[in-house]
């Protein structure tokens, strides 16, 4: 019988024969003698291989699908007492991308931005995270100082600050589809900062005298096996009296005040930092730094790179610092 009279009575002879299956082992249990095209399913990897002479390769177009999250570093906030809050590193989530064996993918995690400690130089800004190609969130928007007025521009904006005179100062730009604008600051006797966008809302702004307004709250993702929420925006400053303005949900410090410093955002969050307040150090805080997560189907891990856990369903691959992804 011909080959080609095989393969078609593999697929026509039994309803119980639907397909051809290789051979399965384990890396450690692979052939130990191979012949030149053996091909089998390697259960470690979760991979058809096949011997090309020299070594055990993936088949080049057995692709596969992963989840990712990538959240930037936070900015930093405004200082010299009625700093706008830092706004939070850009938040972005995608499903089913398709990636390839033995790839290796470039994995940034962006750093958190410094708080302003000058008057007339903002916060600055956090740094872009990126998952190879395929995604780079922006980092967040430096708040404003006493002297700039407006806060940066960013994954999401920082917040505006208050100054002697002139009318409100506004927050700067959040990037669409990652974050949002920074609040307002208000310019008036105790002069007030605006807060941090956030990647669920904008910072807040403020029209009362001693109150500054809150950082934006960010949003929550269940890429880790837990509901976990990043990028939240800072709090602003006051320049003297009034209280503590909230960091957003999602790791944005609050904002300094009369008796008490500006605080920093969370660590792995992409959280801005609290705008520098009268009364304690005026400085504004830092942003907190980013992560990357990228999750696929599996109980086996197929990928190296990060943090790894298994739970769920899925074996997930967490970044806290830069490195690579080899699918």
């Amino acid at each position: 019988m011909t080959f080609a009279a095989n393969l078609a009575s593999l697929a026509t002879t039994s309803a119980n024969v639907a397909s051809f299956i290789p051979p399965s082992w384990t890396t450690a249990g692979r052939p130990s003698n191979p012949g030149n095209g053996q091909v089998g399913w390697n259960s470690t990897l979760g991979q058809l291989e096949v011997w090309n002479g020299v070594s055990w390769q993936a088949v080049a177009s057995q692709t596969y699908l992963v989840n990712y999250l990538t959240v930037a570093g936070g900015g930093g906030g405004g200082g010299s007492g009625q700093g706008g809050g830092g706004g939070a590193g850009g938040f972005l989530t995608g499903s089913s991308v398709s990636v390839s064996p033995g790839t290796a993918y470039t994995v940034t995690v962006g750093s958190g931005g410094a708080g302003s400690s000058t008057s007339g130089v903002n916060g600055t800004s956090g740094s872009n995270s990126l998952f190879g190609a395929i995604a780079t969130a922006i980092g967040g928007g430096g708040g404003a100082t006493y002297t700039t007025a407006t806060g940066s521009s960013g994954g999401s904006g920082g917040g505006g600050s208050g100054t002697n005179s002139g009318t409100n100062n506004p927050g700067g730009a959040g990037t669409s589809g990652q974050g949002n604008t920074g609040g307002n600051g208000y310019v008036s006797s105790l002069r007030v900062g605006g807060g941090g966008g956030g990647a669920g809302a904008v910072g807040a702004s403020t029209i009362t005298d001693g109150v500054a307004g809150a950082g934006g709250a960010g949003l929550a993702s269940t890429i880790t096996g837990s509901s976990v929420n990043y990028a939240g925006g800072g709090g602003g400053g006051t320049n003297s009296g009034g209280s503590a303005a909230a960091g957003g949900l999602g790791g944005g410090g609050s904002g300094g005040y009369t008796s008490g410093n500006a605080v920093s955002g969370t660590t792995n969050t992409g959280g801005g930092g609290g705008g520098g307040g009268g009364g304690g150090t005026t400085n504004g805080a830092s942003g907190g730094s980013g992560i990357v997560v990228v999750a696929y189907i599996g109980t086996v891990a197929r990928a190296t790179g990060g943090t790894i856990t298994i739970t769920g369903g899925y074996v997930i691959h967490t970044f806290t610092s830069s490195g690579t992804y080899t699918a």
